[in-house]
C-alpha cells in the first residue's frame, strides 16, 4: 500500500507500507500528483481489450469521428469510445491492440448473399439473369450442391468476408443449418435464411418439406448469439401463393426474419403484373407476407406505390450494385427510398456470375456514384451515407439496429482496423471520402466480432485458408466434369 505523510519539517514523503523501497522526500505538488493518479488508478475498471487508433468512426447519430480514439472492449459488447487518453484513465485492459496509423469503424454488414456458391464463381459470366439462372446455375445446383458443397463453399465465402472486414452477413440458400454452423466456425455473425423455392431444390423435394425443415432450423438456432435464423422463401416467381403465406406465418411464430428477393428484374415485374394485376410488392402485401421484420433483396423496380407499402410496413432492402449493374437489372432509387425513411443496406449478391466478389468497399464506392450519374447531381449519397448504407442502415433494414452498426456503449463488439499506411490512403482530408472512395478492403488489417478477433495483421485466425482453396480447386475440376454430362 502507498502512503503520503508529512515529515518533521513539513516536507511530504512517499513511504511504502511493507513495500521494497524507501520513503522519499518529494515536493508537495508531486506527492498530490501521484496521489491522484494512483485513486484514479484503483478506480479503473477492467476490459478485456481496447483498441486504439489514429481514428474512431462511430457511425452513431451524431456521426462522431473521434482522432486518437480507442474503444474498450469487454467479454462481447462495447464499455466505451471515446479518446484514446479518456478510455486510458478508465479501462485497464487484459489486450490492447493499437494501430496508429489507422482507422477503427463497426464491422460491415452485407444485407444479401449466397455463400456456398462461392464454389460457383465465374461459372458463367455476361448472361441474362433468366438465362444464368435457368441454364448454368439451377443445373449445376442440381448436380453438385450437397450439404459438403454447402460446407465448403460457405468457408470460402466466410474466409473472404472475414479478411475484407464483413462482420455480418445476410444468406439466402440451401442446407442453411449447414451454413449455421460453419458460419459460427468462422466466428462471423449472419442472418441466415433458409430458402424455400416451389421446384425440388437439393435440401428439400418439396415445399412442404422446407417448411418443416426450416421450422426445425429455427428451433436449432433460435438463441444463438451469432446466428440470426430465417426464412427465405425465394421470389414471387418461384413460391406458390400458399407457401410465401406459410412462410410469413413461420417467420411471425419465431420472430424471424423474412427474407426475399423483390423486383430485381423489369421482366419480374412486367410477368407478375399481368398475371396478377399487381406490382411484386402489393402482392406481397396482399398476402399480409408484409406485416412482420422483412428484408426485400434489390429493390431494383420499385414504384411509387410500392415505396408507400415498404415504409408503412417497415420493410428493409438490400442494395446490390454491383449484382444490377453486371447482369444490367437497372440501377435501384436509392435516394428516393432513403427520402421515404425506408432502410435500404448494401449486399453483394451471389459469387458467381452477379458479382464474383465480397468486397462491401467496391459496394459502397459504387452506390455512391451511380446515384451521382442518375440523378446528374454530383452531391448526393456522398461517402458518409455510403459508408452509413454499409453499417447502420444495414443493421437498421436486418432490425438489429440496436445490437450493432455503430461503435457505441452497449453494441456488440463488432469492429474492424483499416491500415491508412499504404499510398492510396494519403493525404487524408476528409476520413470518409478517403474510406469509400481510395481504400480498398485489403487495407483491412484487424476484425473482431462478437469480442472476438477473428482477422489479426490481414490473417484469418478461425479458418483454414491453404485447405479451403485446396478444397476449391478439388470441386472446380468436379463441377465442371458434371457440367459436360448431359
Amino acid at each position: 500500500m502507498i502512503r503520503i505523510c508529512e515529515t518533521t519539517d513539513h516536507s511530504l514523503t512517499v513511504a511504502a507500507q511493507n513495500g521494497p523501497f524507501r520513503a522519499a522526500r518529494v515536493s508537495e505538488r508531486f506527492a498530490l500528483f501521484l496521489l491522484f493518479s494512483l485513486a484514479a488508478f484503483a478506480q479503473q475498471k477492467t476490459a478485456d481489450w481496447i483498441w486504439s487508433a489514429r481514428y474512431v468512426i462511430t457511425m452513431d447519430a451524431d456521426r462522431h469521428v473521434i482522432e486518437n480514439g480507442a474503444v474498450a472492449i469487454g467479454a462481447n459488447k462495447i464499455l466505451a469510445v471515446g479518446p484514446r487518453a479518456e478510455i486510458d484513465r478508465a479501462y485497464k485492459p487484459k489486450q490492447r491492440l493499437d494501430r496508429p496509423n489507422a482507422l477503427i469503424a463497426p464491422g460491415l454488414i452485407d444485407t444479401h448473399t449466397h455463400a456456398p456458391m462461392s464454389l460457383l464463381r465465374g461459372i458463367a459470366d455476361d448472361k441474362r439473369l433468366q438465362d444464368w439462372l435457368e441454364n448454368y446455375i439451377f443445373p449445376a445446383e442440381a448436380k453438385n450442391v450437397d450439404a459438403e458443397f454447402v460446407r465448403w463453399g460457405t468457408r470460402l465465402a466466410c474466409l473472404e468476408m472475414a479478411r475484407y472486414g464483413t462482420t455480418t452477413y445476410t444468406d439466402m440458400y440451401y442446407f442453411e443449418d449447414v451454413i449455421a454452423e460453419t458460419t459460427r466456425e468462422a466466428g462471423l455473425r449472419g442472418v441466415l435464411g433458409q430458402t424455400i423455392i416451389g421446384f425440388p431444390a437439393p435440401d428439400y423435394k418439396t415445399t412442404d418439406a422446407a417448411l418443416r425443415g426450416t421450422e426445425r432450423y429455427l428451433e436449432r438456432f433460435k438463441n444463438d448469439p451469432l446466428v440470426v435464423p430465417a426464412v427465405a422463401p425465394h421470389s414471387v416467381y418461384t413460391v406458390p401463393e400458399d407457401v410465401l403465406k406459410a412462410s410469413r406465418a413461420l417467420a411471425t411464430k419465431y420472430n424471424a426474419p423474412l427474407l426475399i428477393h423483390l423486383s430485381e428484374t423489369k421482366r419480374e415485374n412486367e410477368d407478375n403484373i399481368a398475371k396478377r394485376g399487381m406490382s411484386p410488392t402489393a402482392w406481397l402485401e396482399s398476402l399480409g407476407v408484409l406485416n412482420g421484420r422483412t428484408l426485400g433483396a434489390h429493390g431494383v423496380w420499385l414504384a411509387d406505390k410500392d415505396l408507400g407499402i415498404l415504409a408503412e410496413r417497415h420493410t428493409g432492402l438490400a442494395h446490390c450494385p454491383t449484382s444490377n449493374t453486371k447482369l444490367a437489372s437497372g440501377i435501384a432509387r436509392v435516394i428516393d427510398i432513403h427520402k421515404r425513411g425506408i432502410a435500404m443496406g448494401l449486399g453483394t449478391d451471389g459469387f458467381a456470375g452477379s458479382n464474383n466478389s465480397a468486397d462491401l468497399v467496391q459496394e459502397m464506392a459504387l452506390a455512391s456514384k451511380l446515384q451521382k450519374v442518375t440523378r446528374m447531381d454530383p452531391e448526393v449519397l456522398p461517402a458518409r451515407d455510403a459508408l452509413a448504407m454499409a453499417t447502420i442502415i444495414g443493421a437498421r433494414a436486418l432490425g438489429l439496429q440496436d445490437r450493432i452498426g455503430s461503435l457505441e456503449a452497449g453494441k456488440l463488439a463488432d469492429l474492424i482496423a483499416v491500415s491508412l499506411e499504404g499510398s492510396n490512403a494519403v493525404p487524408m482530408y476528409d476520413v470518409y471520402s478517403t474510406f469509400v472512395y481510395a481504400l480498398k478492403v485489403t487495407n483491412v488489417s484487424d476484425v473482431m466480432v462478437n469480442g472476438r478477433p477473428i482477422v489479426r495483421d490481414a490473417r484469418v485466425l478461425t479458418l483454414n485458408a491453404e485447405q479451403i482453396k485446396a478444397k476449391a480447386a478439388e470441386y472446380r475440376r468436379r463441377i465442371w466434369e458434371s457440367l459436360q454430362r448431359k
